[in-house]
């Protein structure tokens, strides 16, 4: 993060609001415009500036490709440190519930990191859920002392009225449909190259979203660090 960038960057009103949105959650350019009544060429100027601040980034969608998604530096601990100075709280939801489609790493992980750090309960579930979790998930989650729940949920079946969700998947993002509002972390699909290293990615990037959950989960109002 260039400081001085970043503290000019967020000097700007829409900018700091769309910095502070993407706190708890990853977003479309589409989903910026929509949200702050911006035309597209506003949208990519903004999102360009929070970029070469190294505030954010934007990586390419999962799912079919055409959509991208712009997220908060969440790599970088002094990014949502300042941030969320003078950021609203979150809504303090009666549990946590991650989403993914085959519910066998990416939720399954989520889950298992909230639970240790989190004071609220936490569930995964899958759209399409695979038989078992896949076995890299209890490898990567063995190594960091997590526990991993074993059982396959679908989401029609495990989801209630007072859940947070946050979706850790592109394709369940882009084409589910649930009455809920939810949140969304654009996090790669470790099944599709399960190797060693991508598992430690992705629980590099579910880590630290954790971390920046749960400050803005038990913040009075300001989110503090």
């Amino acid at each position: 993060m260039d400081v001085l960038l970043a503290h000019e960057a967020l000097a700007d009103p829409t900018r700091l609001g769309i910095a502070q949105a993407l706190l708890l959650g990853d977003l479309s350019p589409g989903e910026i415009a929509e949200r702050w009544s911006l035309a597209t060429p506003l949208v990519a100027h903004h999102v360009k500036i929070l970029v070469t601040a190294g505030l954010a980034a934007r990586t390419p969608g999962e799912h079919d490709r055409r959509r991208s998604y712009v997220s908060l530096r969440h790599d970088d601990p002094g990014v949502a440190a300042m941030v969320a100075i003078g950021a609203p709280g979150a809504p303090r939801p009666d549990r946590i519930a991650f989403v993914c489609t085959r519910n066998s790493a990416r939720s399954k992980l989520a889950a298992a990191m909230w639970r240790r750090v989190g004071e609220l309960p936490a569930v995964d579930a899958g759209t399409s859920p695979a038989p078992a979790p896949h076995p890299r998930t209890l490898v990567a989650a063995a190594a960091r002392d997590l526990a991993v729940d074993p059982a396959m949920h679908d989401v029609r079946e495990t989801l209630a009225a007072g859940d947070l969700v946050i979706t850790v998947c592109d394709h369940v993002h882009e084409t589910w449909t649930p009455e809920r509002a939810r949140w969304h972390w654009s996090i790669p699909d470790p099944v599709l190259d399960p190797t060693p290293r991508m598992f430690d990615r992705t629980c590099d990037m579910l880590a630290a979203r954790i971390d920046d959950l749960r400050t803005a989960l038990i913040s009075d109002g300001s989110h503090r660090r």
